[in-house]
């Protein structure tokens, strides 16, 4: 199936990690998946620790889920018109996520990125973004420079076919440093439109904020009348039902949502304060527009996972416990094996890195090493265990993933790494 993809596809792959290459291994292909399990091909089953890079909260073909998006599918794909199930969603989004009076939903992150960079320039008049080195704001093109994800996982420097005018508004300094941020930002000055962060940056690895600096970028943005945006793509109802803003309590201006709140289907969305919202076409000036936006069986899908969260909050205390005994075990097992590691987890996600200090940038989190982390997938893929085909991607925890699946996950890594 690979020979036959490398025919058709560039890299076999529709998305560069996939392909395997930074952990010194090649994909296999996904038949199906349950639960906390993924199957492929040949018949072999994985515990998944990616969950389709965090989509599936729920876990894989979650038996709601799976009737939302079949029932909506009965009844059409997709119409180009609007339909209750946005609304519905769109209701949940706005109940359940702090400042968001108004929600737009478009088709990925990246798309929810381009748009709140374009609504950010369109309100305030401004063309500077100030982002963090490390973090991952989908492939627009602004904003590919000192990316994470599959940027850092390939060690591609932003990317051929972006010009250096498209970046030339865009300003990058570390991840949890406040003093250069404020440094950059003043300089900047009244050009800066908005601070673009992941509140906890996961496209590094998993790397927390310090304390002080979430606070320090609110304060910042209000001083130069810029906004504080978001990107909760990764973090949104992923780490509480009110995101990084309810966690850390700070708000945002704009945030940035995706993955859970389309159970799995391709979805992005924008929301924040109504004011700057209704800068959207057909309210305001700045355009936004797509076919596929509201899409019915993404929506129906996303009811299905909101509703839940909000009727059952102790769905993200079971899934932080099962996250921190994850980490707390493969912590263990390293010790064990007299190899350094660090390691954190939050909500539903965790994280760790071969260091011997605490990884608080991109420049941290880059000096670790590859080949230990490749070591540890393959040697882990060959017990049926799934980590992601990169040491800078976060583990994703469902809550389909039980104490059973941590024991396991746990023996297999001490298993390589005392090999």
């Amino acid at each position: 199936m690979y020979a036959r993809a490398l025919r058709l596809i560039p890299g076999g792959v529709d998305s560069p990690v996939r392909a395997f290459g930074a952990v010194g291994s090649t994909p296999f292909f996904v038949a199906g998946a349950a639960g906390p399990s993924i199957f492929d091909i040949d018949g072999n089953a994985y515990v998944d620790w990616v969950q389709s890079w965090g989509a599936s909260l729920l876990g894989h073909a979650d038996d709601g889920v799976v009737a939302a998006v079949t029932d909506a599918a009965r009844r059409g794909t997709s119409f180009g018109t609007p339909s209750p199930l946005e609304v519905e969603l769109a209701e949940l989004v706005t109940t359940m996520v702090p400042n968001a009076e108004r929600v737009r939903f478009v088709s990925s992150g990246t798309e929810a990125a381009m748009t709140a960079i374009r609504l950010a320039r369109g309100v305030t008049g401004r063309s500077k973004i100030l982002k963090f080195a490390g973090c991952y704001h989908g492939h627009t093109d602004a904003l590919l420079v000192e990316a994470g994800s599959g940027v850092a996982t390939l060690g591609i420097p932003g990317s051929p076919g972006v010009t250096s005018g498209t970046v030339g508004d865009t300003v990058v300094v570390p991840y949890n440093d406040i003093g250069a941020a404020e440094a950059a930002a003043r300089e900047i000055g009244d050009d800066l439109a908005a601070i673009l962060v992941e509140p906890v940056a996961a496209n590094m690895g998993l790397v927390l904020p310090r304390e002080g600096f979430l606070e320090g970028l609110r304060a910042l943005a209000t001083e130069l009348g810029s906004l504080l945006v978001f990107d909760e793509v990764i973090t949104g109802f992923r780490i509480g039902n009110a995101g990084a803003q309810g966690r850390f309590g700070i708000d945002a201006d704009l945030v940035l949502l995706g993955k859970v709140i389309g159970g799995g289907m391709p979805v992005g969305a924008i929301a924040g304060r109504a004011d700057l919202m209704e800068h959207l076409a057909p309210t305001g000036p700045v355009y936004q527009a797509g076919t596929l936006s509201g899409n019915p069986v993404t929506m129906g899908a996303g009811i299905a996972v909101l509703s839940r969260l909000r009727d059952d909050p102790s769905i993200h205390d079971r899934i932080q416990d099962t996250g921190r005994a994850l980490v707390r075990g493969l912590v263990d097992a390293a010790d064990i094996a007299e190899v350094p590691m660090v390691a954190s987890a939050i909500g539903g996600l965790a994280g760790f890195f071969f260091s011997d200090d605490d990884v608080e940038n991109y420049e941290g989190a880059a000096a670790t090493s590859p080949e230990t982390y490749g070591k540890l997938f393959r040697g882990l893929l060959e017990r049926g265990i799934y980590f992601p085909p990169s040491r800078f991607e976060a583990l994703f925890i469902s809550a389909a993933h039980e104490d059973g699946h941590v024991d396991q996950t746990v023996k297999a890594a001490h298993d390589v790494l005392t090999s």
